[in-house]
């Protein structure tokens, strides 16, 4: 699995680069049968999810075919976005705290553990020349260090989760991060930004939990496995799930990502039907769905206000 971005563009949120907490108490909307399902779902008859959706629980998304061999250069070289002012790199010539200490030895898997639940702003010293950085476990962010987690790898930083795990996790409603509301599914923080790095590699395959499925960044959703079934697995790269929020793809590459159910690249779904999702100048490809996917909108499974708005880009 490979996502890599353009600068600040790492993106999906309520602005470019944020990740706020979504999820939503509203129950799913009822299940089709399987007679009933089209081979591709079109959003623009949005009655019903896929019956798929009653089982995103583990195994999650099927592992990649090989890891990366060699770091990955960070950006899309022919990608080129307009950052709205409120989505801009955050500044992070400051930070709280920094992964590494010069060389690339010093920037291990448990440092960038350590610091994501730590949270704050995050940069890394991992030397001048592009490094990776293979996770042997997912960095979680802990919900009451914010409200804001930065991570910025300056353009030279690759997480890769070596065709094993997730990379990157966030849940507001798993206890074992803390609780910091009565309302877990429905505050605004915290709000977690990637800027100037590179995923790679990752894999949900047997994450059970809030229905799996974000191989490279997990925000937590609210789909259990159905009762006597291991459940699917969705989202290969990106899964999302709540209630009034909006994903921006900008400048992006989302590529080799596979879903044993729906969206190869992205799974989204605003159970309110307000949520909204635009693709700009980026390139999704070879990114399967197993099961289903979002009629013309090939490795996405979308339900929203609206279809997706695609610019300058590249789906196949």
């Amino acid at each position: 699995m490979r996502l890599s971005s353009l600068a600040a563009l790492l993106v999906l949120g309520v602005a470019a680069a944020t990740l706020p907490a979504c999820a939503s108490n509203t129950p799913a909307p009822p299940a089709a049968s399987p007679s009933d399902m089209p081979e591709g779902l079109v959003t623009g008859d949005q009655g019903v999810a896929p019956t798929g959706r009653d089982g995103l629980g583990g195994p999650g998304a099927s592992a990649s075919s090989k890891p990366a061999a060699k770091p990955l250069a960070a950006g899309n070289p022919n990608g080129k976005a307009t950052v709205p002012a409120e989505a801009r790199a955050v500044d992070t010539s400051k930070p709280t705290r920094t992964v590494g200490t010069g060389t690339p030895a010093s920037c291990t898997s448990a440092a960038v553990v350590k610091a994501v639940a730590a949270g704050g702003v995050i940069a890394f010293d991992c030397g001048p020349a592009p490094a990776t950085i293979k996770m042997t476990a997912t960095a979680k962010v802990r919900n009451a260090n914010g409200p804001k987690v930065v991570l910025d790898g300056g353009g030279r930083v690759t997480l890769s989760g070596q065709g094993k795990r997730r990379i990157l996790y966030m849940n507001t409603c798993d206890e074992a991060q803390g609780w910091t509301t009565s309302h877990c599914q429905n505050q605004d923080h915290p709000q977690l930004t990637v800027q100037n790095l590179t995923f790679a590699d990752g894999n949900s395959t047997g994450d059970r939990a809030e229905g799996g499925g974000g191989g490279a960044i997990f925000v937590r959703g609210a789909n259990p496995a159905k009762s006597g079934t291991p459940g699917g697995g969705s989202g290969g790269s990106i899964y999302c799930d709540g209630n009034e929020f909006t994903v921006r793809i900008a400048g992006t590459i989302i590529e080799n990502n596979k879903a044993n159910e729906g969206g190869g690249a992205i799974f989204f779904v605003s159970n309110n039907r307000t949520g909204t999702m635009k693709i700009e100048n980026s390139t999704l490809r070879r990114n399967p769905s197993g099961k289903f996917e979002t009629s013309g909108y090939p490795g996405i499974f979308f339900l929203g206000a609206r279809n997706p708005t695609v610019t300058g880009s590249k789906l196949t």
